[in-house]
């Protein structure tokens, strides 16, 4: 796990905050979204279905700085949409950096070197950029022909300006663990980002393309080759260990969606950003009259396939925080990352 050291130790803190103050439910990150509106048309995203007035609408600052104190989380993870379309965006990262919020902003780089002087390089923020596979892989899948080569120009000058640079991909059934192996390798050794995060595609209702989301027993096998012959320990991947053993097969879980919870411009929805059982206008509110138990694989059919990271990665780090042994080995990996 390559989470920076300073980061590792506050949410190891606030995790024993929450445990001092016997806290069953909490927030570790979450995922803010000031805007649906995007510049692409990604056909494993459904949030540009939305209606042309809810695609015109931007959250006013307040409104999303207030969002994530009035929940706690130590991490904030500001989607969309496309957030750097935001004409206040700046100004959203600005102040949550300023209350010490360790801010991820994701971004398909379209935007980003022509907005980058709106931004300071801070070991609070980071840019999160979405790279699905090389160039003809990430093109086909974010539906225009260029997109791959702009990123990766961004994230070099980003990185030659001093910001830190992660990446999100995600992979579908029409991926195979080389196709895994070659982005990774790419994204780790080429343009040495800081730290990359991995997802099974969920089959969100909403996208365009229905036909190639992974089920588990394919998600389990593809990770499972892909980490082979000591791939997974050279890779800079920002996820816990036993996360990564729940998606090669090695241990499973339960699904705490409650730990990565979504606002939006429609308040906080629930169970999370996948699936849209409803609205409720504060935290405390979808904390607390939420049948959590009702959701996960086993018992809601829509949750089958997933093994998202909004569900089971916060359920792997509670898991580590709980054993002596998990915490140790992912003290060492955090560490080890930090000397490279």
């Amino acid at each position: 796990m390559a989470m920076p050291l300073r980061q590792s130790i506050k949410v190891a803190t606030y995790l024993a905050e929450q445990k001092l103050r016997k806290r069953d439910k909490f927030p570790l990150i979450v995922e803010l979204e000031p805007l649906f509106a995007c510049n692409l048309k990604c056909e494993g995203c459904g949030k540009i279905q939305h209606p042309a007035g809810v695609l015109k609408q931007r959250m006013p600052v307040a409104q999303a700085v207030g969002a994530v104190l009035e929940s706690g989380a130590p991490m904030v993870s500001i989607a969309g949409g496309e957030p750097l379309m935001h004409p206040q965006i700046d100004e959203i990262v600005r102040q949550l950096v300023a209350k010490r919020k360790y801010v991820f902003l994701c971004t398909n780089a379209m935007l980003l070197r022509k907005k980058m002087d709106k931004f300071k390089p801070s070991p609070y923020f980071a840019f999160a950029v979405h790279i699905d596979g090389l160039r003809e892989r990430h093109d086909e899948s974010v539906a225009k022909e260029g997109v791959f080569d702009e990123a990766v120009e961004a994230i070099k000058e980003a990185k030659s300006r001093g910001f830190r640079v992660t990446t999100n991909s995600t992979f579908f059934n029409t991926d195979t663990p080389q196709t895994i192996v070659e982005v990774l390798n790419f994204l780790n050794d080429d343009l040495k980002v800081d730290e990359m995060m991995i997802s099974p595609a969920y089959a969100y209702e909403k996208a365009p393309d229905q036909e190639h989301f992974l089920g588990v027993e394919q998600t389990r096998e593809l990770f499972k080759k892909a980490f082979a012959g000591g791939n997974r320990k050279k890779w800079r991947l920002n996820h816990s260990p036993l996360f990564l053993d729940f998606l090669e097969g090695k241990v499973d879980f339960p699904c705490t969606a409650w730990a990565i919870p979504n606002y939006s411009l429609f308040g906080w929805q629930r169970p999370c950003y996948l699936m849209s059982d409803g609205y409720v206008p504060t935290y405390r509110e979808l904390i607390e009259k939420t049948d959590w138990d009702k959701y996960g694989r086993g018992k809601d059919p829509r949750c089958a396939n997933c093994m998202a990271h909004c569900g089971y990665e916060p359920t792997a780090v509670l898991a580590t925080m709980g054993s002596l042994k998990e915490s140790l080995r992912a003290m060492r990996e955090t560490v080890s990352g930090n000397r490279e």
